[in-house]
């Protein structure tokens, strides 16, 4: 079984992000999705959140190509590498968060992790922010 990880806060999933789990999958037989926790997504995006951490981690073990979700470690950000030791850690197009750590706490850690980055799927239209903008306005 080859594992891969992806992370983020997925607190309005859109086909952006169905996108990045098609991708993230076919790097590996089993996808393990990390939920930010909603105390370091709001530090990260400061916004309010729709969903709590609990919703959007229900929401995603509810998605079929998702074969595991987690919460992320609130104080140790870098524990669920340890702790689930995948094979491919796959990044968002975008992603910047705790990645400047991240070979090092892979080398810490003794494993043999391969960092990939994920193409971008029309963010013009499926990305997060931009999706909160349009639901905003409409209210």
């Amino acid at each position: 079984m080859k594992k891969v990880m992806v992370f983020g806060t997925f607190d309005i999933v859109h086909l952006g992000h169905l996108n990045l789990f098609k991708q993230a999958k076919k790097l590996g037989s089993y996808l393990v999705v990390v939920v930010g926790r909603d105390i370091t997504s709001k530090k990260i995006k400061k916004i309010t959140l729709v969903h709590n951490e609990k919703e959007r981690l229900e929401f995603l073990k509810n998605i079929r190509i998702i074969d595991q979700a987690v919460l992320g470690n609130k104080i140790d950000y870098y524990k669920v590498i340890k702790t689930e030791k995948p094979d491919v850690i796959a990044l968002g197009y975008d992603q910047q968060n705790f990645i400047d750590k991240l070979e090092e706490k892979i080398k810490e850690f003794r494993l043999n992790t391969k960092v990939v980055r994920l193409k971008s799927y029309k963010p013009e239209q499926h990305k997060s922010g931009e999706i909160r903008k349009k639901l905003l306005e409409k209210t």
